[in-house]
C-alpha cells in the first residue's frame, strides 16, 4: 500500500463555487465582515458541497476510533494502561462529556474498536467487529504493529469513511478513545515536524504530574529514534510509532477527502493523523476544520504545519471528540446564516434629468408668473 496514491485522488473544494459564494455574501443585507469567521465557514462549506447557497448540515456524525497503547505501561497517562475500555463504556452508557453533548445536539455516535486491550465480549458486537489487534506495542522499544496490520487498519478507516459517505453523512466530528494515544501522536508530530520531544510533550486529556510528564517526554524521545529512519514511508511510520487506531483514523481522513466529506478534528490525536495524511496528499487538509485548541503542544505544531486555525479556545482538555463536537453548532450556524439571510434590495436608479423634481415645482412657478 502506498498512501501517496491519494495525492491524485483528492481534489480541493471547488474554487469556482467558493467565488460564487463570496459574491453572494457581498450581496447580503448584513455588511461583509460583520459575521466574522462565520462568513469564511459558510463559503468553505459551499465549496465543499458545490452548492450556492450552502445547504444546511443536517446529518452530522460523531465517529470515535478506540485503542490502547502499550506505551501507557510506562505511566505516561493519567489513566491506567489498558483503560480505554472504560472510556468506551462511559460513552455507550451516556455518562461521558462527549456522550452528553452528542445527546444534547442530537448527533448519532459511532465507536470503532480498532485496538482495545479487552475481551471483545465486554462490548457490543457493532463496536468490536472491526478490531485489528488487541492493543498496540510499546513504541519506545518496539513497533506499534506490523506493516500488514497497519495496512489493515488504514483500509478499515477507509471503509468506515465510505460507509458514512454512502449513508448520507454530510459532516463528521472525529475523535479518539485511547490511553497512551497522545504519546504516540506527539511522536508522529515530532518526527514529521523535525522537532525535539520536549517541544511536543503535553499532559494529555486526563492530566499528569511533572514526574509523569518527564516519563512521557523520555518515551517520546526514545520512540523518535525509532520513527526517524522510516519517515519516507507513511505506512511504516504508523506501524512503527503510531498504533492501529491512529492508522485507521489516517485512512478515514484520506478517504473522507476523496469522498468530499468535511471533517472536524478534535485534539492532538486526530491532528497527528491529519499530519500523516497531509504528508501523503497535500490537498487533504482543505477538507478539514480544527475544532478547538486542546492545550497539547503537539496539536499546535501540527495545526500550524497544516495552516488550520481552531474554531474554539475554551480550555477543554477532556478529549474524546468533545471539543470538536462543541464546534459543530458554530459550523451549522454559519451554514444557516449563509443560506437564509436575505440579500440587499437593489438600489433604485435615479432620473438623470431630474424630471421628477421639476414636475413638483413647475405648478408653483406658473402661479407666480401669472400673478
Amino acid at each position: 500500500m502506498n498512501l501517496d496514491d491519494f495525492s491524485d485522488l483528492i481534489q480541493r473544494p471547488d474554487g469556482g463555487v467558493r467565488r460564487d459564494a463570496e459574491e453572494r455574501r457581498e450581496r447580503l443585507a448584513v455588511p461583509p465582515g460583520a459575521l466574522g469567521r462565520l462568513d469564511e465557514l459558510g463559503e468553505w462549506l459551499s465549496a465543499a458541497q458545490q452548492s450556492v447557497p450552502v445547504r444546511a448540515v443536517e446529518q452530522p456524525r460523531l465517529v470515535l476510533f478506540a485503542g490502547d497503547h502499550g506505551v501507557a505501561e510506562l505511566g505516561v497517562s493519567g489513566r491506567p494502561a489498558g483503560g480505554a475500555y472504560e472510556l468506551v463504556r462511559s460513552v455507550l452508557d451516556g455518562s461521558s462529556p462527549v456522550a452528553v453533548l452528542a445527546r444534547r445536539f442530537s448527533v448519532p455516535t459511532r465507536i470503532v474498536d480498532v485496538s482495545l486491550d479487552c475481551d471483545p465480549e465486554l462490548l457490543p458486537e457493532s463496536v468490536v467487529r472491526h478490531r485489528v489487534r488487541r492493543g498496540s506495542g510499546r513504541i519506545d522499544v518496539e513497533d506499534a504493529m506490523t506493516p500488514e496490520e497497519a495496512e489493515q487498519a488504514i483500509r478499515l478507516g477507509m471503509a468506515i469513511a465510505d460507509e458514512e459517505a454512502d449513508s448520507g453523512t454530510d459532516l463528521v466530528v472525529l475523535g479518539d478513545l485511547s490511553v497512551g494515544g497522545t504519546t504516540a501522536a506527539a511522536t508522529l508530530v515530532a518526527a514529521l515536524c523535525g522537532t525535539d520531544a520536549s517541544v511536543v510533550t503535553g499532559r494529555g486529556g486526563a492530566g499528569i504530574d511533572d514526574l509523569a510528564w518527564m516519563r512521557k517526554c523520555a518515551a517520546i524521545r526514545d520512540a523518535l529514534r525509532r520513527a526517524r529512519p522510516v519517515l519516507g514511508d507513511q505506512v511504516q511510520l504508523l506501524a512503527t510509532s503510531g498504533g492501529a487506531d491512529l492508522a485507521a483514523m489516517t485512512g478515514f481522513l484520506l478517504q473522507s477527502a476523496v469522498r468530499r466529506m468535511p471533517v472536524i478534528l478534535d485534539g492532538v490525536v486526530s491532528a497527528a493523523c491529519a499530519l500523516v495524511a497531509q504528508r501523503a496528499a497535500f490537498r487533504a487538509p482543505d477538507w478539514w476544520l480544527a475544532g478547538q485548541v486542546s492545550g497539547e503542544p503537539a496539536q499546535s505544531k501540527a495545526l500550524d504545519r497544516m495552516a488550520l486555525t481552531p474554531l474554539l479556545d475554551h480550555g477543554v482538555t477532556v478529549g474524546e471528540g468533545s471539543g470538536a463536537l462543541l464546534a459543530l453548532p458554530l459550523v451549522q450556524a454559519a451554514a444557516a446564516l449563509a443560506a437564509e439571510l436575505p440579500e440587499r434590495e437593489p438600489e433604485k436608479p435615479q432620473d438623470e434629468d431630474g424630471d421628477g423634481d421639476e414636475e413638483a415645482v413647475e405648478p408653483e412657478a406658473s402661479a407666480v408668473d401669472g400673478g
